[in-house]
């Protein structure tokens, strides 16, 4: 059966219910002195959570295009080494990731520059003083750069041959063929996987909290310990990261259509 209507055009019904139950959990929220209460205690999490994914994902991505780039370049060893640790860091639950960056990782390389420093005359470091923020944002950075080097390398991949011989043509090094002919329009494809990363990683922050992070859900869990009113605790974490993620999910279909609009006019 053929739809009458691209699904793309629909008119959002379901963006229409979702804002009618947002304004009705508002209006509890504010009507509601124990939902008021939550809500100032776990807006201090919010800081933390948003920090962590902007600063997580801007390191993944760095991380994933220099893994992307490795694994399409001429050499065997860097296609090699970027595909071991691919295929290691995605075998890895983002959980256990975090566990052992934390707690193994992390000690070890305060070791190894503790013993660094002993040799050179310079002051040492306690394990202690590696933030387990710092940690835990490392963590996910590492865990999905693995995830994001395939959605670079896919897009790169995606350009014509036809247009990186036409830029050899003019004379254009690699770096300026990256930048001015595939990049732009890799980027058309890298877009949208991309975008769903991010969304994923502001999910996924909230496992900063197993390591005692002061995000979002670890707020929760405490206020929830403390006062017993675990309902309206859970219904604030919730609504909070519900309404990040739909946030950032329409202005990143917003983007992606704008983009294939300008593409389709070219």
């Amino acid at each position: 059966m053929i739809p009458s209507a691209p699904p793309d055009r629909d008119f959002p019904y379901w963006l229409v219910a979702l804002i009618a139950l947002g304004l009705f959990a508002f209006w509890q929220i504010v009507t509601d002195d124990i939902y008021l209460q939550v809500l100032d205690t776990l807006r201090r999490g919010m800081v933390i959570t948003v920090m962590v994914t902007l600063v997580g994902f801007a390191m993944a991505s760095l991380m994933g295009l220099g893994l992307a780039l490795m694994s399409l370049s001429g050499s065997l060893i860097l296609r090699q080494v970027a595909r071991f640790y691919i295929e290691i860091v995605r075998g890895v639950p983002i959980i256990v990731l975090l566990l052992y960056i934390a707690f193994v990782f992390a000690p070890a390389l305060v070791a190894g520059y503790n013993w660094l420093a002993e040799q050179v005359g310079a002051g040492t470091i306690r394990t202690r003083d590696f933030p387990l923020l710092w940690r835990a944002i490392i963590a996910l950075a590492i865990g999905y750069s693995a995830f994001i080097a395939e959605v670079f390398r896919a897009g790169l991949q995606s350009v014509e041959r036809g247009q990186i011989e036409a830029a050899l043509s003019l004379g254009l090094n690699r770096w300026q063929r990256f930048r001015l002919v595939v990049f732009p329009q890799a980027i058309r494809t890298i877009l949208p996987p991309l975008g769903n990363d991010f969304v994923a990683m502001v999910k996924d922050s909230s496992l900063v909290s197993a390591l005692g992070v002061l995000d979002v859900t670890q707020l929760g869990k405490v206020t929830a310990a403390s006062n017993f009113r675990y309902f309206e605790t859970y219904n604030v974490v919730a609504l909070i990261y519900l309404s990040i993620t739909v946030t950032l999910s329409l202005l990143l279909r917003r983007l992606e259509t704008r983009m294939r609009n300008g593409a389709e006019r070219r």
